[in-house]
């Protein structure tokens, strides 16, 4: 077979069969997450994921020839492996194919050797498969996912913004406890009111774009030597020769119906739920950094109490957004992190520079 070597059985060395068992036990634990997968969906998606359990049994069989009699006991897979074919058992969701997205990206075997170059190309197709089936999941909750994360990460840096300003300016615990709350509450109705008057207001244009409800009864009496159906259809988006024929099938008799902007009520949901979602997403977020002053925590300790708070929150705000997007969490989390910490930054400096007195 090209590009494999011909160390098998007894005569290969040692690094080699631990290298082989792993990339075995790897292909093992990479076909129970799909096959754990499989189990959570149905129709297409599930005959996908079942395919990739197939072709993952066929880089199987590679290294278990390769190995011979060297195959030795069964090995576990790599920790992460293990962890995502759990989660796929028991959830089955979007962030799992995120994930096996990247390790389907990060395959060895186009540097390796004893992989046939037939098994790299796999792993990329592979990766591009289950980058497919992540952005099916990622488009499903890419709306609410939006919300939930600019919302709450809205919450978080405004908030612990606010509070360490008015800290630094020397103002008292209860002063600076009431700054929060007053924040949480203005910054929290402020994104409901806006999310409310922005649903509204889309659905508005949408009802304003659909087509008159008497038009279509004014086709019979149209003038067929002049008429201006055909503009009412290029004016929807066809093109020229598209609309003259669409209009003359319908001055025909046929039954066809005037094309219609989709129906994308659903899609954008109803006002008052989303200013509610809204509302409690930048509550979530902005109470963390209010909770030292709650508890009664004041100066430096309550600033550091918050900033640790709202920075594990970022931090992992940042790394499910780097998960979602199939990036690395790390880089996410750590921007998260900075832009949050920026901003507490500088409205500190500017409590001390416009305060009383310190912290």
């Amino acid at each position: 077979m090209a590009g494999v070597s011909l160390q098998t059985g007894p005569t290969a060395q040692r690094a080699d069969v631990r290298r082989w068992r792993r990339y075995l036990a790897d292909e093992r634990a990479e076909a129970a997450v799909y096959r754990n997968l499989a189990a959570r969906r149905s129709g297409e998606e599930r005959e996908i994921l079942s395919a990739l359990a197939e072709a993952e049994g066929r880089h199987e069989q590679h290294w278990l020839d390769l190995l011979g009699d060297d195959v030795g006991r069964p090995q576990r897979g790599s920790l992460r492996t293990r962890v995502l074919a759990a989660l796929a058992k028991r959830f089955g969701s979007v962030f799992v194919l995120a994930l096996m997205q990247r390790a389907e990206d990060r395959s060895p075997y186009a540097d390796d050797a004893d992989a046939t170059a037939s098994m790299a190309a796999d792993e990329r197709i592979h990766g591009e498969v289950v980058r497919g089936l992540a952005n099916r999941g990622r488009m499903r909750l890419s709306g609410t996912f939006r919300a939930a994360v600019f919302g709450a990460n809205d919450g978080l840096v405004s908030n612990l913004a606010l509070i360490i300003g008015v800290s630094a300016s020397g103002a008292d615990r209860h002063f600076v406890l009431l700054s929060g709350i007053a924040g949480l509450l203005a910054g929290a109705l402020s994104m409901g009111a806006g999310e409310y008057v922005s649903v509204r207001s889309q659905r508005e244009l949408l009802t304003a774009s659909a087509p008159h409800p008497e038009a279509g009864r004014a086709v019979a009496d149209l003038d067929v030597d002049a008429n201006e159906l055909a503009l009412v259809y290029r004016a929807r988006g066809m093109s020229e020769s598209d609309a003259q024929s669409h209009a003359d099938e319908v001055l025909g008799g046929a039954t066809v119906t005037a094309p219609a902007p989709a129906d994308d009520h659903e899609a954008i949901g109803n006002g008052m739920s989303a200013a509610i979602s809204s509302f409690c997403f930048f509550a979530s977020g902005a109470i963390i950094p209010v909770l030292p002053y709650l508890f009664g925590l004041q100066g430096w300790a309550a600033i550091a109490v918050a900033a640790t708070l709202v920075g594990i929150a970022l931090l992992g705000t940042g790394a499910v957004v780097g998960v979602l997007s199939g990036a690395s969490p790390i880089r996410r989390a750590l921007r998260q992190l900075a832009i949050g910490f920026g901003a507490a930054a500088v409205t500190y400096g500017l409590g001390l520079l416009f305060g009383t007195g310190s912290a």
